[in-house]
């Protein structure tokens, strides 16, 4: 069996995995029943999805001809490690500088990983996400989270 896509290939067998390792750490939780789901259920379900894309994709890639076979491409790295970076960022200040200066942060930190972004752009970026955050979560949701340092 010849592999037509190594993109779709290489992308469906990641989802394949993280689908199936997501649901391993979903049935540790309680699933409870149709009536009263459990803490487990939600997760398990987003996992069984995650794994039918990965292996529709990799259904597409041994199946469908693609252009040169589109070839697998090297890892960007810079962008990887600062985007996730960029969400840690966000986690260990979400506490500590509130909701909008922990957005703030991780708009300008995952810019970074572009390494033609201007920096008008990006100001703009950080006002209309940080008050987009502003107006779903505090005003629409009415979370109950610190906006503002502590």
């Amino acid at each position: 069996m010849k592999i037509k896509s190594q993109r779709d290939f290489g992308s469906g067998l990641l989802f394949l995995v993280l689908g199936g390792a997501f649901a391993m750490g979903a049935g540790d939780a309680s699933l409870g029943t149709s009536v009263e789901p459990g803490a487990g259920l939600f997760p398990l379900m987003l996992s069984v999805v995650l794994m039918v894309l990965g292996a529709l994709g990799m259904f597409k890639a041994l199946t469908l001809e693609a252009d040169g076979g589109h070839p697998l491409e090297p890892i960007a790295w810079r962008p990887l490690v600062l985007v996730v970076l960029a969400c840690g960022v966000f986690g260990v200040t979400l506490s500590q500088l509130g909701l909008l200066a922990a957005v703030a942060l991780l708009v300008l930190t995952a810019s970074l990983a572009r390494a033609d972004a201007h920096w008008r752009t990006v100001l703009v970026a950080v006002v209309v996400l940080t008050c987009a955050t502003w107006a779903v979560f505090a005003w629409f949701l009415r979370l109950d989270w610190p906006l503002f340092p502590v």
